[in-house]
């Protein structure tokens, strides 16, 4: 099977957020693959050591995007492809899945396409859906565990994490599909993995290569960013000689600030 696994590097999920002139900041945190994608990642290598076949790992952003393309080498990737422009700035999920659908139709002969089920930084979680429409695939989204995959019928079976309860659906392949983190637990980077992952070449693709002759505009800005307010708190024990004293007390507390 050819399996592609899209990756997005992100600023690591410990750094702390601060807004400053109506922009984000993340200090000086690293940089790392999105945590969502390392999900993927495990699931595209579990389905090529099932069927066998290929796993290339796929990304779009600038020259230091290649970092979260190697923790995917890392962790057993075959390849890794970056779509690096400079007529991109500041793309949206429509821009990103327009790049990505090119990109995977240049792969070729692609049987699966993994994306985790979103962005830690931006958290739209449309990505995956958007590629899958412009491929003219079948997305299927929310995806906790596949529970059939048939290369030769080229079928492929997911059952779908909802709110409720867990919802089984089938569709034919080539399809795109995003998981959450309920599908498998991400293996770790091997020693021999990282070394590789250092020297394996990462080919960067221009729009033009991928046949795009106009870089696509975003529709969706932020042009301003908000912090929210600060909510002061104080903690309040409540004192009493027996349970029913200190619920007694709790309640004609509550009354008094009108909680209830």
């Amino acid at each position: 099977m050819n399996i592609v696994v899209c990756v997005k590097q992100t600023p690591d999920t410990a750094a702390t957020v601060t807004v400053q002139d109506g922009k984000v900041s993340w200090g000086d945190a690293p940089l790392v693959i999105n945590p969502w994608d390392e999900f993927a990642v495990e699931q595209a290598l579990r389905t090529k050591e099932a069927h066998g076949g290929k796993v290339t790992a796929l990304s779009l952003g600038p020259e230091a995007a290649k970092e979260a393309l190697k923790h995917a080498l890392a962790m057993g990737c075959d390849e890794a492809v970056l779509v690096s422009d400079p007529a991109i700035s500041a793309p949206d999920s429509l821009v990103v899945s327009t790049v990505l659908a090119a990109a995977i139709a240049k792969l070729g002969e692609v049987d699966l396409v993994f994306f985790g089920r979103q962005a830690v930084d931006s958290d739209t979680g449309l990505t995956g859906a958007q590629v899958a429409r412009r491929l003219g695939w079948p997305s299927l989204s929310l995806a906790a565990a596949v529970t059939a995959l048939d290369p030769g019928a080229k079928t492929i079976t997911v059952a779908r994490m909802l709110d409720e309860g867990r919802q089984e659906v089938k569709a034919p392949l080539p399809a795109v599909v995003s998981v959450t983190k309920e599908i498998c637990e991400p293996r770790y980077p091997s020693f021999m993995g990282i070394r590789k992952a250092s020297k394996a070449p990462i080919p960067v693709w221009s729009l033009a290569e991928i046949g795009i002759s106009a870089a696509p505009q975003s529709v969706l800005t932020w042009p301003e960013v908000f912090a929210p307010p600060k909510i002061e708190t104080q903690c309040e024990i409540v004192a009493g000689d027996s349970a029913v004293a200190k619920a007694a007390a709790l309640a004609a507390r509550l009354i008094e600030e009108k909680v209830i």
